[in-house]
């Protein structure tokens, strides 16, 4: 019977669902990460420039429409941009997840793929209910961990591609045992600093909107608080590049070399900004570069787990 002209031929089906690592899935895979990692920037210049209720209600902008009108201004604009990116990495994860469908299941690909759909679209939802509840600093917080999230299963995603490779079985060694557990305690400290950023954040004077409350906690002391973990996670990191050095993983290597300038610029930016009165540009940074190690960190881990 020949082919309907309505359906793809064979070849493009097989560039949309290939068997096996394609550069269409290095690609897919890449944009999935940076894309997670862009949003972030776009839901911080939301809560910087007063936006955050630009778009006062959800999931319209307005009780009457979609879009936001012209007497809604920039707020608006801004706030109903954060909202459409929303689409865009709905689409990136539905063609990534296409892209792995068919991949052998020991590269361990397709869940992860699933994953950061599904989670992409409670993080709308939830985005959705920080509006209703007037910009709620916890449920912003929640917000912004459930984007560190989705860039960690990014990063984990991406970096399986990249290898193309099984999946180490539980029982495999990895790295040496002392490599290892320094790169937990990295990992955990890691985030640990991310939760108690957030509730600095939460008791600092950027809110997204003048109406929105604040968590009740003092900053001046949340600051000193939050310098606490982060000074642990750099002291950890000493000790991880201590045993990092004496391994003779190559790409473990390079991945910790760049854990460890990425948080070490991130501290001296927080040291920064608490001292210059928390300027937009720099808070805005600080959080790129917070879900940017949560990646890095992830991809840490993935090429320690496969002693790489």
């Amino acid at each position: 019977m020949p082919r309907s002209k309505f359906l793809p031929p064979d070849s493009f089906l097989s560039f949309l669902l290939p068997d096996s690592v394609t550069s269409w899935t290095r690609w897919l895979a890449w944009a999935n990460l940076v894309v997670n990692i862009l949003i972030v920037g776009t839901g911080g210049l939301v809560r910087l420039t007063g936006s955050g209720l630009g778009c006062p209600t959800w999931p319209l902008c307005t009780t009457e429409s979609l879009v936001p009108t012209q007497e809604m201004g920039i707020h608006g604009v801004i706030e109903f941009g954060n909202r459409t990116l929303t689409g865009v990495l709905v689409f990136v994860a539905l063609l990534t997840y296409l892209a792995v469908r068919n991949a052998p299941k020991q590269l361990g690909l397709r869940i992860p793929a699933l994953l950061i759909g599904v989670l992409i679209i409670v993080q709308a939802i939830i985005g959705g209910i920080t509006v209703i509840f007037h910009l709620d600093p916890r449920i912003v917080g929640v917000h912004f961990l459930f984007s560190a999230a989705i860039v960690a299963i990014a990063a984990l995603l991406l970096q399986r591609v990249r290898y193309a490779e099984p999946v180490p079985a539980a029982d495999s060694p990895g790295a040496p045992r002392g490599l290892w557990v320094s790169i937990i305690v990295v990992t955990v400290l890691t985030w640990i600093t991310e939760v108690v950023g957030v509730l600095t954040t939460g008791a600092g004077p950027h809110a997204g909107d003048s109406i929105a409350a604040r968590n009740g906690l003092d900053p001046v002391v949340m600051q000193h608080v939050h310098s606490w973990p982060a000074y642990a996670l750099a002291a950890a990191l000493v000790v991880m590049m201590v045993f990092v050095l004496r391994s003779k993983l190559a790409r473990t290597k390079a991945s910790s070399w760049t854990l460890l300038i990425l948080v070490l610029v991130q501290i001296a930016f927080g040291v920064y900004q608490s001292r210059a009165g928390l300027p937009v540009w720099s808070v805005g940074t600080h959080m790129i570069l917070a879900v940017v190690v949560i990646a890095v960190l992830t991809i840490n881990l993935v090429n320690a787990r496969r002693a790489k």
